[in-house]
């Protein structure tokens, strides 16, 4: 008889989107292988910029500090998983200082698709009213198309609370909002400004050097230093051994004042030759991304790309978003990004960390890439509550020796049958759709 461990409700649904899009990736390669505003005054209250200066709240501390009046943990970006770690420890009592190289609204194209896993970790983190006010899409599941025909595949969320579903939004706004949260707090520096390295004595990291937004040289110290700097990482070589391979870009482009043909879904065109994703991003906005394979894509300046866009890709969308495709291509707000993947492979440095797309980076096809960053913040939270004063060195490196061990625990907790009969269901419907 099989044995099995008990499901973890909170990664489970990342696990099936995850296994969507490496079969859809892997399908789509081998068959090609053998041939060469909406609410003016919300957007405008979300997209203020947040000040770049130590910020102190005159409220009435509601998170008193644990050690002193300094430094605890230093945690460098705040993208999402800087600004909700900041969050996170912040309310656990700790002072964070935060280093981030630029506190005006992200415009990305990807990180804009939360999982229901990732919401369910944002309840834990309390960090759930971060996607209010900023615009947000509930996203229940998928629509699968491929050759005219479409199959739905809803998340299988009927135990949990009618709320909890996936959410799609501007990433900017959603960052923004968790920055703006932390920096209301009053034992939290939020801080516009470089990091250029990391502080090393005998072995360990002790702070950071980092340039402020008028060029000053500082250092920053405390007992712990957290890097969340984003996939291009100019500080993970010192905490890892990165391996990072980028198998295909994105294209991004955003349809205006359309309707997806299933609400509330994400939609994945399996095209040839490789995947185009539509899904809602505000009441007015639908997100395309089109998955182009291998190490370059056509020129956008010379109208390589709107020429490829239209000619090969144009053709497989949708009609009900074909023309609105088209306008968009002509409206020429073409982006790119690499797809880049990169396994963990930490190298543990005490009084230092990796956390979000600076130590572990799925292809953002997955859509995984949030609900791992939250679930390693629980992880992390939950690992620091005992160790009440981090500036006790030989505790700290012993837990911190931990997190990485700790942070595949979630992963494990599936119960192997219910996955295979979910996988071989998957692997049948992008086969003979």
């Amino acid at each position: 008889m099989a044995a099995t461990v008990a499901v973890d409700p909170y990664i489970l649904w990342t696990f099936f989107a995850s296994l969507l899009g490496f079969l859809a990736l892997s399908v789509l390669r081998r068959r090609n292988s053998g041939h060469a505003k909406s609410n003016a005054q919300k957007n405008k209250s979300n997209s203020t910029i947040v000040q770049d200066k130590s910020i102190n709240s005159s409220d009435d501390g509601e998170f008193p500090p644990i050690h002193g009046s300094g430094t605890d943990v230093i945690v460098v970006g705040a993208g999402v998983a800087g600004a909700a770690l900041a969050l996170t420890l912040a309310k656990e009592g700790r002072h964070v200082h935060v280093i981030e190289r630029d506190l005006t609204e992200p415009d990305r194209i990807v990180g804009e698709l939360l999982q229901p896993g990732g919401y369910l970790k944002l309840i834990e983190l309390g960090l759930e009213d971060c996607v209010e006010e900023i615009d947000a899409q509930r996203v229940v599941g998928y629509v699968l198309f491929k050759d005219g025909k479409n199959t739905r595949l809803t998340y299988p969320l009927e135990q949990f609370h009618s709320d909890v579903a996936g959410r799609s939004f501007h990433n900017g706004r959603f960052i923004q909002r968790m920055r703006e949260k932390a920096a209301k707090l009053p034992n939290v520096q939020l801080e516009q400004g470089t990091v250029t390295s990391l502080l090393e004595v005998n072995g360990t990291i002790k702070g950071v050097r980092y340039k402020t937004k008028d060029r000053q040289e500082l250092q920053a110290h405390a007992p712990l230093t957290i890097v969340c700097d984003g996939c291009f990482s100019n500080l993970r070589r010192t905490l890892c051994k990165p391996q990072v391979e980028v198998p295909s870009w994105f294209v991004g482009l955003i349809l205006e004042n359309c309707k997806l043909p299933f609400a509330n879904h994400g939609h994945v065109i399996l095209a040839d030759p490789s995947p185009i994703l539509f899904y809602q991003i505000s009441s007015t906005e639908v997100r395309c991304l089109v998955d182009v394979p291998g190490q370059r894509v056509p020129p956008i300046a010379n109208g390589a790309m709107a020429n490829y866009l239209k000619t090969v890709v144009a053709p497989q969308v949708p009609p009900e978003l074909h023309d609105a495709f088209v306008a968009a291509i002509d409206k020429g707000n073409i982006r790119t990004m690499p797809n880049k993947s990169m396994p963990a492979n930490p190298q543990p440095t005490p009084g230092a960390l990796l956390l979000g797309d600076s130590f572990n980076m799925r292809h953002p096809l997955t859509g995984g890439g949030m609900t791992v960053a939250l679930s390693d913040i629980v992880v992390l939270r939950d690992l620091l509550k005992p160790l009440r004063n981090l500036h006790d060195a030989a505790s700290l490196c012993t837990y911190l020796e931990s997190f990485y061990t700790l942070r595949k625990v979630p992963y494990t907790k599936c119960s192997l049958p219910p996955l295979m009969k979910q996988g071989r269901r998957c692997a049948k419907l992008v086969l003979i759709i």
